[in-house]
């Protein structure tokens, strides 16, 4: 089974990769984050910071990345989601701009006050998403979506409004309905979405609910998640 756990900014959706990973025994796939990914791509800013030029060579790094981490579990695996991510996050960005947590004001950009760098973006941005469906649809067997159930995190890593998180979750559902990719819809708590997802595909249990949560949170506490401006300082200190 290849299996990808989707869903928005904040869905809580790496902390369920995790625990699901150490629960089932099934791997799971370690392509580097657009946080990882920042510092050697593009030193020294943060995502809401990035031009659009910049945003597309992150898209590619993760989708590169992403393909061969997937390349390596032949067997089966599960994904903190899908190069669907990369495609949905840039169109959506193309209609609320770069940084969505500063036109959280407006319903949407005006096409008439869109540059053309911006049209431009949007144009290599839909092409980037061809093939990337095309990719999802080929690499796939399901997918478990996490409704937005939890407030967005606040770190200043995820320029993001609630309206640009609604779009997303919104265009992602619609495109695995497009795509024909069975998929479910689930909630709850930690211990709930675990039970769910292994009930939902007749997965194995290798420990406890409490052991993988357990082995889930200390892996997740020795992520990195500092602003990259953040390590710069800390590296010239």
């Amino acid at each position: 089974m290849k299996l990808a756990v989707s869903g928005t900014y904040s869905a809580g959706k790496t902390m369920t990769v995790m625990a699901l990973s150490y629960y089932t025994g099934i791997p799971r796939t370690l392509a580097k984050t657009i946080r990882e990914i920042l510092p050697h791509a593009v030193p020294g800013k943060t995502l809401a910071q990035c031009t659009p030029a910049e945003y597309l060579q992150l898209a590619m790094r993760r989708h590169v990345g992403r393909a061969v981490e997937e390349a390596l579990h032949p067997e089966g695996f599960i994904s903190d989601g899908s190069s669907l991510q990369e495609w949905i996050y840039g169109a959506a960005r193309g209609m609320y701009g770069m940084d969505p947590s500063s036109t959280q004001h407006l319903e949407r950009v005006p096409e008439s006050e869109k540059s053309e760098e911006m049209r431009f973006f949007e144009d290599v941005v839909a092409q980037f998403g061809h093939a990337f469906r095309q990719h999802v649809k080929a690499s796939f067997d399901a997918y478990v979506h996490l409704r937005n159930e939890l407030p967005l995190s606040n770190d200043g890593h995820r320029p993001m409004n609630d309206r640009f998180r609604a779009t997303c979750d919104e265009m992602l559902l619609k495109t695995l309905a497009d795509l024909e990719i069975p998929h479910h819809v689930i909630g709850g708590s930690l211990e709930e979405r675990l039970e769910t997802i292994v009930k939902l595909f007749g997965f194995p249990a290798v420990c406890s609910v409490s052991e993988a949560i357990a082995q889930a949170e200390q892996e997740y506490a020795r992520i990195d998640k500092r602003l990259e401006s953040e390590r710069m300082r800390a590296r010239a200190a």
